[in-house]
């Protein structure tokens, strides 16, 4: 029997594909294709990383691409710190920022600063240093990488890809052992990302956990369906303490972006240098500071101003974008029941309902959070310290204290003030 005719060859010019390409196999590319394709193709620049570059001197586009758009860690914010003198060397907060490079495009970048105190963290190591002090070591300068004075948590080892946040990771831990009178003793990574977390412990630092509070947005349509969610006797208390501000004649006002006055700010500043001396403290930021804000990034800003008889007598900042809103400061000129919760949290979730805000962090420390609806988190940071004999110690003490953070998160927030079954 006669063997049966080849196929024939597409003509010339003609769709029909060879048999395996319509099969879905792959067709051969000859080698030397391949080889003049790939030195055709750029090279990638390798990764350079400097200690030289002031933030001033990166463009704001720049800087803010690899922060993700957040405001908080917006090149506005942090230079706004840097040249209103808030955080500057004059204050001990010396910046040391790592920038990582491929030729001369910026790929990533860490806000690091030599610290000579302990102030304006929020993660408090006051015992480490008195540890320090006693055993007649040296706890300052020491290498803290953080938003000053900013205790909202969000990525520090800004850029794209884990290869150069690694890389900025190594080269901060390097700077520990670089010798002489003036190293660091110790790097500290505050208010991490829980991924950042997980890189720094694979690179042997410390992690520690803390406990902050937090509001979520779950689609309610107005205040009143969000106190709904309340049990019986929460969302009696929040009524009444809404009730008694409103009966001390105080209204609120709500401005945002341009509709913030100089005198706004004036006003403002007054107030937050009042409570701090109120509690036998130094205000940490200036009038000019508040002001530059208003002019470089109002546009995420809220100023809560409330007024009695058409004159101010307290008011509360925050910051927000579209998914978030950040309780900053507040303050007062008279002591008002109730005033406190109104304008630094029931404004502030009143504003987040409006907007379709996702959610309200609250910022450091106050249990007096949760019965207002706020709900616990967990916070990260990491820690590495130079000496082997200290390091262990913070190691063990902080292993403890993870354990302790978990149990009060779980203890917390069974105390939370909604209702359990829809009952209330």
């Amino acid at each position: 029997m006669p063997s049966p005719p080849l196929p024939a060859a597409p003509a010339p010019g003609s769709d029909a594909a060879p048999a395996a390409a319509q099969l879905g196999a792959p067709v051969a590319t000859p080698v030397a294709t391949q080889v003049a394709e790939a030195a055709a193709r750029p090279a990638t620049p390798p990764l350079a990383l400097r200690d030289d570059v002031s933030l001033a001197a990166i463009p704001a586009a720049t800087w803010d691409r690899l922060a993700g758009g957040a405001p908080l860690a917006s090149h506005a914010f942090l230079h706004a710190l840097h040249e209103t003198g808030c955080a500057s060397p004059a204050t001990g907060w010396s910046p040391r920022y790592l920038t990582a490079w491929r030729a001369d495009t910026l790929v990533g970048a860490l806000p690091l600063y030599a610290k000579t105190h302990s102030y304006g963290e929020y993660v408090f190591d006051w015992a480490w240093a008195d540890a320090y002090r006693r055993y007649g070591r040296r706890y300052y300068p020491k290498l803290v990488a953080a938003l000053p004075f900013t205790p909202a948590s969000g990525p520090r080892l800004l850029a794209a890809d884990d290869a150069t946040r690694a890389a900025l990771l190594a080269a901060a831990l390097d700077s520990l052992h670089a010798g002489g009178t003036a190293a660091p003793s110790s790097l500290h990574l505050l208010f991490i990302t829980p991924a950042e977390a997980a890189l720094a412990e694979g690179a042997g630092m410390i992690i520690r956990h803390g406990v902050q509070f937090r509001w979520e947005n779950r689609g309610y349509r107005d205040f009143a369906d969000y106190l709904a969610a309340f049990n019986h006797d929460k969302r009696k208390k929040v009524k009444q303490e809404r009730r008694r501000v409103a009966d001390a004649g105080v209204a609120f006002e709500r401005r945002s972006g341009s509709a913030i006055s100089d005198d706004d700010w004036a006003f403002f500043h007054r107030c937050y240098t009042l409570t701090y001396q109120a509690h036998r403290s130094t205000p940490y930021l200036s009038l000019p500071f508040f002001r530059r804000i208003g002019r470089t990034m109002g546009e995420h800003l809220l100023l809560a101003i409330g007024h009695r008889d058409g004159v101010p007598v307290c008011a509360a900042l925050d910051v927000f974008d579209a998914t978030t809103l950040w309780g900053r400061y507040w303050g007062a000129l008279e002591y008002v029941p109730g005033l406190h919760f109104e304008a630094c949290y029931y404004q502030a979730i009143e504003f987040c309902i409006e907007r379709g805000i996702a959610a309200f962090e609250g910022g450091a420390q106050g249990i007096h959070k949760l019965a207002r609806g706020l709900t616990p988190v967990t916070t990260h940071s990491a820690h590495a310290l130079a000496d082997p004999d200290f390091a262990a110690a913070v190691a063990e003490f902080c292993a403890r204290e993870r354990t302790d953070v978990a149990h009060t998160v779980d203890e917390l927030a069974e105390s939370a003030p909604f209702r359990r079954g829809g009952g209330g």
